[in-house]
Order: structure tokens, then sequence, then C-alpha cells
């Protein structure tokens, strides 16, 4: 498919080899030539970016089963070849397939409410053919790059479901997550006092920083600046490195409290106050702008809304529409799962079994303490070493010598400057040039001792990023074929049950009160057969949490 910015478009049948099995169609009702196509064949779509494309076709009345997103698949596979970074739009894949200079990305798509024409305009340095010739010949380029990496069953899983979950993304933009504004603003007035002026602080956040005031003395101390927060507790006799939360919990001083409550509601004003309740709910729906992928380790990101990051207390505003309810699944302590799946250590997979992970690893190896089994099991996934950490890595290390191998391994791929991959094949990008000097000169038979241990110091931190990635990116890749899973799932519902949120590890749905039971089965059907296509036939579970709630703050 190449779309116009008129609403019309080009396109034509291929075979899965790419040969034609159709002349092209020069359509001007884009949309409503997809809608037969989807009635007739449920073809999967080959088109430039999702992103640019399906919201238009979704507000059209229009939803497709499949597509194939040509620039989310070269991202991956640019990715593989060590090439982050560089454009990977379809008309800078055609142009590198063929050695031409490769034009830059197109910018992000604008937001709805400012897009008034279908589809976006034709991108600077597209190329200068027919575009559905250019796109089939990507497409087929795509397929031939897939089927020469090691485990190429695996990669083409991953681009599939990619643009599987990229359909999912604009869908849930689409439906958007019910919320009451109502709800909202009174949460809002509760916590921080009537909505002030612009450009003034709340009323509670003024009393709490005369308290703060007070407490140094009486002395003016602005809390959002931290550069005052330190002089002044300086003053005080007390050193402090940083105003971070975790570092205040641990001084003695009457302006703690008031300082951590005030960072509290000042992050709630800012980050999800009445501006961006005017700028983001629209007819009783948030709707995020979701970037499938947009964290290199896969997770994804959102463009602006700070839609992943949904604090508790603005929860109580989600609220599902009168007869419908919230189905809300979280698979907790997934990490440390997918890390029994990849190292295959089939003791600890017997160990994680269906329940509390880090209490199965606490009653096996450390008598019980569930603290200091999950403070071993972080160190082992992060590459922690304080807080007494290292003597328990070394004793789960004996207890479970595959798992801790598989992400050591991952370290010291890291430390040499290697890329490492997820279970699918997304691919960590290699260190940069300047890490690469630093290491080098660290080497260097003539260093001093400065140079070595700043070499140390840098190869060690990217080892800590490679440890991580392997499980982090793995992680993500289940959550985002659960998603694609439950999409498809779905599709008998449609009307009566909806994606409407996702985030990591847990996906929000809207549905009928008289389905949720049905819907609530067919999200645990969906975790037991993500579980299978990404890690096969492990013994290790992946449990998810489900709740039927109203509200989404009831959600345990």
């Amino acid at each position: 498919m190449a779309p116009r910015p008129d609403g019309g478009g080009r396109l034509r049948p291929v075979g899965v080899d790419g040969e034609p099995l159709g002349p092209v169609e020069e359509v001007d009702d884009l949309a409503g030539r997809v809608a037969e196509w989807e009635r007739v064949a449920g073809p999967r779509w080959v088109w430039p970016a999702t992103a640019e494309v399906y919201p238009e076709l979704l507000r059209a009345g229009v939803r497709v089963r499949r597509c194939h997103d040509l620039g989310l698949a070269e991202g991956l596979l640019l990715g593989w070849a060590g090439r982050h970074g560089e454009p990977r739009w379809w008309g800078a894949a055609w142009a590198r397939s063929r050695g031409g200079p490769v034009p830059a990305d197109p910018p992000a798509p604008r937001r709805e409410e400012s897009q008034p024409a279908l589809f976006e305009p034709v991108a600077a340095g597209t190329p200068d053919v027919d575009p559905v010739d250019a796109m089939t010949a990507v497409w087929v380029d795509q397929a031939r790059r897939v089927a020469g990496v090691d485990r190429p069953e695996l990669m083409r899983l991953l681009v599939a479901a990619e643009s599987a979950g990229s359909l999912a993304a604009a869908e849930m933009s689409h439906h958007g997550l019910p919320w009451r504004v109502d709800v909202h603003d009174a949460l809002l007035t509760e916590l921080l006092g009537p909505r002030p002026a612009v450009g003034a602080r709340p009323g509670r956040l003024v009393e709490l920083a005369d308290r703060i005031g007070a407490a140094f003395g009486g002395r003016a101390v602005n809390p959002d600046s931290p550069a005052e927060v330190v002089r002044a507790f300086a003053h005080d006799g007390v050193a402090v490195p940083s105003t971070r939360s975790w570092v205040l919990r641990g001084v003695d001083h009457p302006a703690v409290e008031p300082l951590l409550r005030y960072k509290e509601l000042s992050r709630l004003f800012s980050a999800h106050g009445w501006s961006w309740l005017e700028s983001w709910v629209r007819g009783g729906r948030f709707r995020p702008e979701y970037v499938v992928g947009g964290v290199v380790s896969g997770r994804w990101a959102s463009r602006g809304g700070a839609a992943l990051q949904l604090p508790r207390v603005v929860r109580r505003a989600v609220v599902a529409d009168p007869g419908w309810v919230l189905v809300v699944a979280d698979a907790a302590q997934v990490e440390p799962r997918v890390l029994a799946a990849l190292s295959g250590d089939r003791r600890f997979a017997e160990v994680a079994g269906e329940g509390d992970l880090y209490a199965g690893v606490a009653a096996e190896v450390f008598g019980g303490d569930r603290q200091r089994a999950k403070v071993a099991l972080l160190s082992a996934m992060y590459g922690g070493t304080s807080g007494g950490a290292g003597p328990l890595l070394a004793v789960l290390r004996q207890r479970f010598p595959e798992a801790v191998e598989f992400v050591e391994a991952a370290a010291r791929a890291g430390e040499e400057g290697r890329m490492v991959r997820s279970r699918l094949g997304r691919t960590s990008p290699p260190p940069s040039a300047g890490w690469r000097a630093v290491v080098e000169q660290g080497a260097d038979p003539g260093a001093g001792e400065v140079e070595e241990r700043q070499a140390r110091r840098v190869a060690r931190g990217w080892g800590r990023f490679t440890r991580n990635f392997v499980v982090q990116a793995s992680a993500a890749e289940w959550a985002l074929v659960l998603v694609a899973v439950l999409r498809g799932r779905l599709a008998p519902w449609a009307g009566s049950a909806e994606l409407v949120f996702f985030q990591h590890d847990e996906v929000v749905l809207h549905c009928r009160r008289e389905v949720a039971d049905r819907v609530r089965e067919e999200v645990r059907a969906a975790g037991v057969e993500a579980t299978r296509w990404v890690f096969g036939a492990t013994p290790v579970r992946f449990p998810l949490g489900v709740s039927v709630v109203d509200c989404y703050v009831d959600a345990k």
C-alpha cells in the first residue's frame, strides 16, 4: 500500500515471494478499498509505517487484521547488523539496498487534533519510482535479510510481533482509556487545593514551601531548586549529595518530611495536573501516543502525556463506562522468570513455580528471607554489588549456576565491546567510539593507573547494560507477543471488548460487564500462548494476575 495525502493511494496484491498477483490499483478512497480487501481476503498489509497509516483507517471505521510495518522491520534488521540509529523508513531502506544516498527519516506524525488531511504528505527523499514497486522491493529484501540471521524463525516472529504491536498501539490510542475529568479535577483539588493562576503554585505547595523554610530556621529556600536545598542542609551541618528522595529519607532533619511531600505533590501538579488534563483527555478518554519499540530494549515509549508513568493516585480517575468494566492483567516478576527460561536452569525454573518467585528462591536458598532473595536476583540481573549484594549473589551462583552464568556471559560481552541479543533477536547497540577510546587507552601498555581505573569503570558500566539487556529485551518481547496474541483473541469480541492501555507488563481492557469472565479467560490463555511462542516448551510459567474492576486503582 502506498497512501496519498488526499486519502487515495496505490495498492497491489503480491505473493509471499513478492511476485505480483494482480495489477496496481489506483484508488481515490483508500480506506474504502482496504475495507473491501479485509472483507474478501484479510491480507497482510505491507505499508510504510503503522503510525502514519492506521490511525486514519481507524477513524474511517476500518480495522485490519495483519500488517508488515516496513519502518519497524528495518529498525530491527539494522539493529541486528549493529547499525542502530540509521534512517529506517522505506525510502531509506530502498536507497540503502541500491547503494545510493540514504535520506533521513521524516518527522514523527502529528497529533490527531492537528492533522486535517488523510495521511501525511510525501516525505523528502521519497524515491522517484512507483512506491508500490519500491515498497515491494524493500519487503522482499527484508525477508532475505531475516532469512540470513542466526535464528530466522525467531526474527520472523519478532518482526511479526512488532508489526502486530503497532496495530494494537494505534487501536489503543483510537479507543482511549476511559477517564473521568470530574474525578481527576476533584482529586487534584483535594491534594493540591484550588486550581492556581497560571505560573503560580497551588495552595498546598505554598503551605509546604513555608514549612520547609521554617524547618530551615526561617530562611527562604526554594524547594524546586536542588542547589538551594543542598546549601540549606549544609548551613545546618547536614551534608547531602543530592535531593533525591532516597537520599533524603536517610537524613534526620525536620525539613525532610515536608520536602518529600512537596516533591511528590509537585510531580503530580507538573506531570498530571490541570494542564495535562486539558491537553490529553478528550471526550472522556485519555489517548496516549505510543512509540512501539521506542526504547532500545524494545519497551514502548510514549510521545508526551507521560502515558507509561501513571501514578497510582490518578488511576482513581480511570473509571469504566456504565455497563462496562476494566479487566486489568499484571504479569508480576517477569524479568526473573524470563531469566529462568532463557538460561535453561531447570532448578531455577522449578523453584520459580507459579507463585511468588522471590519467596520460592528464598525458601530454597536463603532460609525463607524473601528480601535477601530479591536483592540477590536483582543483583544478578542488574549487576549490583553494593549493600551486601556480593555475598548473596555468590550464594545464588552456587545454587543456580546456569542462570547466573547466563547474565554474566552477557556482561562479559559488553565489557569486551560486543553486542548481545534478546531471545527473538533484538540487538543491543554497540558502545560508542568514545567508550572504545577510553577502554583502548586503559589497555595500552603505557597507560597509567588513572587510565586503567577509568577503563575498568566504563567497561563494567557497559557490561551492566548488556547484562540487563538480554533479560529486559526478552521480557519486552514476551509482553509484546502477549499483546499481539490478545489482540487476535479479542477480534470476535469487537464492540464488546477493547484493548485500551499497555505499559511494560500490564495490560488494561475495557469490556461489557456481561463478557468480563470470558475476557478474563482469554487474557490468561493469551499469556500461556505468548510463553509458548517466545520460549517454546519451557517449564517456566508466567502467571497473570487478572482483576475485573470498575476503577483502575482497585486492580490488585
